[in-house]
C-alpha cells in the first residue's frame, strides 16, 4: 500500500526536480470535528495542481485560490480555518464546524529542498522514522532521528519550532488466520494500516479475503524473520495455536516493532510465558515486550469486540498514550 504521505512527498520531489517551487502544507492541529488528523500533508503548485488533503475538501479551494494570488510567498506561514473569532481568513468555515490550523512551507527548486524531500521519501519507504524541526521564524528546517512513538505534531517548549514526525506507513502483521484475525484486519485497514496476514495452512487461506490485505502463505515467524518489521510495525498473533503464535513471538521480539501481542487468557498467557522462557530462550526483557493478554480490557467476547480491543491498544501505544491516561 502506498501511504498518502508518500504520494505527497514523491510528487513534491518530482515538481522540485522539474524546477517548480512547491508549497508543502501540514495540518498542525484540529479542534472539534475534522476529517484529517494532525500531520496530514498536502503539496501544491502555484497553478493549483495538488496532491493530498487538508480537510477532505472543506478548505482546499480557498487555500489554492489564495496560493494563486501570491498570499503564501513567504518561506513559512501559519493559517487557521474554522468558525473561531481568530480564524483567518474569517469568512471560511468548515461545514463540520471544526477548526483547522495549517503550516505552509514554500520549498524553492534548489538543492536544499531536493535533499530534504529525498530524505523524507526514504523515511516513508521504511528507512527510519524522523522528526522534522521547522523554525517558525524564517522557516528553516532540519531533521533528527525519532526514538519512539508520540504525537505526530508538537511545538517545542519554547514555542519556536514545530516538531513534525514522519516515518514508514503503519504496518500490521497478523500471525495466523482466525475469526478475530479477520475482524482485526478489517479494523486495521479502516484505520489506514498496511495489513499483512501470514498463514501456511491452505484450508485457512481458502476463504480468507479482506479488501486491501496482503496474504502470505508462509509461517508468520519466517515472514517476520525476513526483515518485514520496521519501527512502525505492530505484530499480533490471534490463533490460539502455539505452533503459530509462539514462534511468531520469538521472532517478533528480535525486531524493532513498536507493538507485539498475542491472544489468550491470563492462565494461557502465563503458560505461554513459561514456554517462551524454556523452549524459546527468551529473557525477561524480551517477554516483557509481549502484550499478553493482548488488547485493552474492554470485557470483549465476540471476535469483533476482541479485534476492537486489540486495535485500540495498538493505537494507544502508537500515539504514546499510557493506559492510565485513557
Amino acid at each position: 500500500m502506498q501511504h498518502l504521505d508518500l504520494q505527497v512527498i514523491e510528487q513534491a520531489l518530482t515538481w522540485v526536480r522539474e524546477g517548480e517551487p512547491v508549497w508543502l502544507c501540514t495540518v498542525l492541529s484540529t479542534f472539534g470535528s475534522s476529517p484529517r488528523e494532525p500531520g496530514s500533508l498536502l503539496a501544491a503548485r502555484r497553478d493549483g495542481i495538488h496532491v493530498g488533503s487538508l480537510s477532505g475538501g472543506c478548505v482546499e479551494e480557498d487555500f489554492l485560490a489564495r496560493l494563486r494570488d501570491g498570499v503564501f510567498d513567504a518561506p513559512i506561514s501559519e493559517i487557521r480555518y474554522g468558525d473561531a473569532q481568530d480564524a483567518h481568513p474569517p469568512g471560511v468555515t468548515l461545514p463540520c464546524g471544526g477548526i483547522l490550523d495549517v503550516l505552509v512551507e514554500r520549498l524553492p527548486p534548489e538543492p536544499a529542498s531536493l535533499e530534504h524531500l529525498e530524505v523524507l521519501q526514504a523515511s516513508l519507504l521504511g528507512s527510519r522514522p524522523l522528526i522534522r524541526h521547522v523554525v517558525r521564524d524564517g522557516g528553516r528546517f532540519h531533521l533528527s532521528e525519532d526514538a519512539g512513538q508520540g504525537a505526530r505534531v508538537e511545538l517545542d517548549p519554547e514555542g519556536r519550532a514545530w516538531r513534525l514526525r514522519i516515518g514508514p506507513a503503519a504496518r500490521l502483521i497478523i500471525a495466523g488466520i482466525s475469526p478475530v484475525a479477520r475482524a482485526c484486519a478489517e479494523f486495521a485497514r479502516g484505520l489506514g494500516f498496511e495489513v499483512i496476514v501470514c498463514d501456511p495452512r491452505k484450508e485457512m487461506r481458502a476463504d480468507f479475503e479482506v479488501a486491501g490485505v496482503e496474504l502470505q502463505s508462509v509461517l508468520p515467524s519466517q515472514f517476520i524473520a525476513s526483515g518485514a518489521c520496521h519501527a512502525a510495525t505492530a505484530v499480533v498473533a490471534l490463533t490460539h495455536d502455539p505452533r503459530i503464535d509462539d514462534l511468531a513471538m520469538i521472532e517478533a521480539v528480535r525486531t524493532p516493532a513498536f507493538y507485539i501481542g498475542v491472544m489468550g487468557s491470563q492462565r494461557t498467557s502465563q503458560a505461554r510465558a513459561e514456554r517462551l522462557r524454556r523452549s524459546g530462550g527468551l529473557d525477561e526483557a524480551a517477554i516483557g515486550r509481549i502484550r499478553m493478554p493482548i488488547g485493552l480490557a474492554l470485557g470483549s467476547k465476540t471476535p469483533a469486540e476482541i479485534a476492537l480491543a486489540v486495535m485500540a491498544d495498538i493505537l494507544r501505544v502508537q500515539r504514546g498514550r499510557p493506559r492510565d491516561a485513557l
